[in-house]
């Protein structure tokens, strides 16, 4: 079976869940702890950055390289095109959803944990002690934001990379208006991607993620509960509906949270 080592929270775990979701493709969730798990992985892998995917004995790191593989490995409902044309739009889109929403996704949320004491904790991992969660919670929205001016997440480096989202989500909505999909008639690797990516703009409601249930449609304010975006948040939950697998269903492991990293 594959195996998937990942962040349940992570936007580009998200997007190959996604990918191996639409193959029907059977796999694991393997949980990565922060840190010492990280450490495991690299020594296992080479890489400590998720998500790497597991087949047999072969190790493939990177969302994007992942995608390749699957395709190319598992060739049933392919993601990328091979009409040329739309094969570089396909690619073009997903290139751009990497660098620009996933980036900006993180400092976006960042910005949103920083001013929300109940949201940072919600979404720290169900195994972080008590301890941890009381401290992180009690800590200064103000304090955080001063912390991540000095590597690049304070206040003004969130509000232009909401603001690029912004523009985005426009552009998306636009783009989508009067098509099923970012590229042709059939989902391709852009519309995986793109799907994926925003999940950590606005967590898909339904059984998809282990995540508590008061973050279920819930997201950064300004981008999720803004009107103008609902196209394209009514899409991309479409999108969910016709592919993406529950928690606990037959193409995922047997139980609705992942297994915690266990590397031998």
């Amino acid at each position: 079976m594959l195996e998937l080592y990942q962040f349940e929270l992570s936007q580009y775990s998200e997007k190959v869940r996604l990918i191996l979701d639409y193959k029907g493709l059977e796999y694991r969730k393997i949980e990565v702890t922060p840190g010492v798990g990280q450490i495991e992985l690299m020594q296992k892998t080479g890489k400590r950055q998720v998500p790497v995917l597991k087949d047999g004995d072969t190790y493939v790191a990177d969302s994007t390289a992942i995608a390749f593989y699957l395709d190319q490995k598992y060739p049933e409902r392919p993601i990328i095109p091979d009409d040329p044309v739309a094969r570089g739009q396909c690619l073009l889109i997903e290139e751009w959803a990497d660098e620009s929403i996933g980036i900006k996704g993180r400092k976006a949320l960042i910005g949103a944990l920083n001013q929300n004491q109940n949201f940072r904790t919600a979404v720290l991992p169900k195994q972080t002690p008590d301890f941890l969660k009381t401290l992180v919670s009690a800590i200064p929205g103000d304090l955080l934001d001063v912390l991540g001016t000095g590597v690049g997440l304070g206040g003004d480096a969130v509000k232009e990379a909401k603001k690029g989202l912004q523009q985005d989500l426009e552009a998306l909505c636009l783009i989508l208006e009067n098509r099923p999909y970012l590229v042709g008639d059939t989902p391709t690797l852009a519309d995986l991607a793109v799907a994926g990516l925003t999940m950590i703009l606005k967590f898909p409601e339904g059984s998809y993620l282990d995540l508590p249930e008061q973050l279920k449609g819930k997201g950064i304010p300004g981008l999720a509960d803004n009107i103008a975006y609902e196209p394209f948040f009514t899409w991309r939950d479409r999108l969910y509906a016709d592919y993406r697998k529950a928690s606990g269903s037959p193409n995922k492991n047997n139980g609705s949270a992942p297994t915690a990293i266990n590397i031998d």
